[in-house]
């Protein structure tokens, strides 16, 4: 009795590294145990003149704004190194509309697929976080650009501009134990007075700031918070910073695609549910878009962007 006592205090103490590979090696296991489900459906086109999102799964999503096909966080790979995803994006790389920028919240195998941008056209732009252009870069995107923490840039286009603001989130940016200098954003888009807040991945922090002005649409993450705590917000938190930021719909990601932490994976959406009305909720399965109300339907579905000037903000 004694020696199965010790032994057990010995496992429960054992060191806070030895722990987290214990925990990814479960992961990794189980990620490969379940079949992959869901399938991909058409990609919905706005009309010109709208504003609509798609969830791609995880972090991945299609925003149609201002004309323009923004491709944010895009993950298609079925593996991240030796995690394998739970669920097929809910939509096909080929069957994407044209690309006209790519926006990149951080550098996280899960946000920042290398396997995935290479797949993706190269007369795309990307924005993405301070010193992580390096790692995209070498791929020959026709703009690399970064911006840091209140900083912007605006495209300007036939149908007006679209800036975007990047904003501090409660996170880290790290690609690999020691590029600790790496940034990390969450994205404020503006067309027209209409706003988009773009969180990334964040722990529970304020925005109020965000929340100076009301935000039209928020896209909030809501899983991998069991144990992560540190790094991530539960679904309540993310209910509670919309709400700082006064968004009148929000778009939940990051579930239903990687395991990533030990809560089940239907989890975070129901607890999301039960957080927010229904009313206010634009979104939540794989493939599925919405359109936001009140912007106006000019003509035909917006097809291949015009060109557009990057410019300083």
């Amino acid at each position: 009795m004694l020696e199965s006592n010790v032994t057990r205090g010995l496992w429960k103490h054992r060191p806070f590294a030895v722990q987290k590979v214990e925990q990814l090696v479960k992961l990794v296991h189980e990620s490969h145990a379940i079949p992959l489900t869901g399938e991909p459906r058409p990609v919905e086109l706005v009309k010109r003149g709208q504003m609509g999102v798609t969830f791609i799964g995880h972090s991945s999503f299609l925003l149609q704004v201002a004309g323009k096909n923004v491709l944010v966080d895009p993950v298609f790979s079925t593996r991240l190194v030796v995690l394998r995803r739970q669920r097929r994006p809910g939509v096909l790389v080929a069957e994407l509309p044209p690309i006209d920028l790519i926006l990149l919240t951080h550098a996280h195998m899960d946000h920042l697929d290398v396997g995935t941008l290479r797949r993706l056209p190269r007369d795309v732009t990307v924005v993405t976080a301070s010193a992580t252009a390096d790692l995209v870069t070498p791929m020959r995107f026709r703009h690399v650009v970064e911006i840091a923490w209140a900083e912007s840039r605006r495209f300007e286009t036939s149908s007006g501009g679209l800036s975007i603001e990047a904003f501090k989130v409660q996170h880290w940016g790290a690609r690999m134990r020691n590029d600790v200098h790496r940034g990390f954003n969450g994205y404020v888009l503006e067309r027209h007075g209409r706003r988009i807040c773009i969180v990334g991945d964040t722990a529970r922090t304020s925005f109020t700031a965000v929340g100076r002005k009301p935000t039209d649409l928020m896209v909030v993450p809501i899983g991998a918070y069991n144990p992560w705590i540190a790094s991530h917000c539960t679904p309540e938190q993310a209910v509670e910073m919309a709400n700082q930021a006064r968004a009148r719909f929000v778009v939940p990601v990051h579930h239903q695609t990687f395991r990533l932490s030990w809560e089940p994976m239907d989890e975070p959406i129901q607890r999301f549910r039960r957080a927010l009305p229904e009313a206010r909720i634009a979104l939540s399965s794989v493939g599925e878009t919405f359109v936001l109300p009140g912007t106006p339907a000019l003509d035909e579905p917006s097809g291949r962007p015009i060109e557009t000037a990057l410019v300083g903000g």
